[in-house]
């Protein structure tokens, strides 16, 4: 073993690892507090954030005025707890995250840490990406279909009459005939739809992130992963129809971007497997018979 694959020489006993995990749990807390109370002065504007795509849907359908309403006293503030919340968690992240590092650091070789950092960015960096994904592109697509659906009868009653040579106006009911049927929207449903959206994207895009760092403990290969990809396509999309709306098309979005990020995490351990290999041959460590064999395995790996 190198020196610089040496533990930090913290051999406490368990009674200050406890310690020190309450300490680390308190300072995560408060900062947890602490940004949950910043953020709810903003909920407000944070809100009209995440509305805007179905604000965007309904001025496209026609609507020039769009209004959302809460039918109970308490049903607004406590939306903006809700978003004051997600947005607490959302910016107390960092200091979760650096409290999480500084209880199991002492406990890694230098080499171990020097190979976690660039997880612990890219794991963050791809849940942003995966929000915004959710936030700019699929939601405002799910929201335009769940209420371009409520027209759907009159396009088709239009359409139809048109092909019989008749105008399209008369398509719809004559005055003082029949109900209208006109969307009023709560805001807490509305929200939960975007939340569970932007959610569901954001976890979903930190599969590269998973499976490369079970490739790097040695729990999966490049092979393996490759030879379970038909199962892998089915488990994604039972995922993908549970964490999105009822709705065919959010699911097939979802699929298609994670679908795409499984790939890619073959082609990093691969790149991983590579390198190992050519460290191990440097050194005189490598044997064809025996580690050659295990990378080309496929089902029966440790994947």
């Amino acid at each position: 073993m190198t020196k610089e694959d040496t533990i930090e020489d913290s051999s406490a006993p368990l009674i200050e690892h406890l310690a020190e995990l309450r300490n680390r749990l308190i300072w995560s807390v408060l900062a947890f507090v602490v940004a949950m109370l910043v953020a709810f002065p903003f909920a407000k504007t944070i809100l009209g954030f995440l509305l805007l795509p179905i604000e965007k849907a309904m001025r496209d359908l026609g609507n020039p005025n769009p209004v959302m309403q809460y039918t109970a006293p308490q049903e607004l503030l406590f939306t903006y707890f809700h978003i004051s919340v997600v947005a607490g968690l959302a910016l107390s992240f960092p200091i979760i995250a650096y409290q999480l590092w500084r209880f199991v650091a002492p406990g890694l070789y230098r080499s171990e840490k020097q190979a976690f950092l660039p997880f612990l960015i890219a794991s963050p960096v791809l849940f942003l990406a995966g929000a915004a994904f959710a936030q700019y592109i699929v939601t405002p697509l799910a929201m335009a279909f769940f209420l371009g659906f409520a027209d759907l009868p009159s396009m088709v009653s239009a359409a139809l009459l048109q092909l019989q040579g008749l105008p399209a106006e008369s398509a719809g009911s004559a005055p003082g005939e029949g109900i209208a049927i006109v969307f009023q929207g709560k805001v807490d449903q509305t929200l939960d739809i975007s939340l569970k959206l932007i959610m569901a994207f954001g976890l979903c895009f930190q599969m590269p992130v998973l499976l490369t760092l079970m490739g790097k403990a040695g729990l999966a290969t490049s092979a393996g992963l490759a030879g379970m990809r038909r199962y892998a396509i089915v488990v994604m999309l039972i995922v993908s129809a549970v964490v999105t709306p009822p709705d065919v098309m959010s699911m097939m979005i979802l699929f298609s971007a994670i679908y795409p990020l499984y790939e890619v995490s073959i082609l990093l351990i691969r790149r991983m497997e590579k390198r190992r290999e050519a460290d191990l041959r440097a050194e005189g460590l490598w044997d064809d018979e025996t580690d050659g064999k295990a990378g080309d395995g496929a089902p029966e790996t440790k994947a």
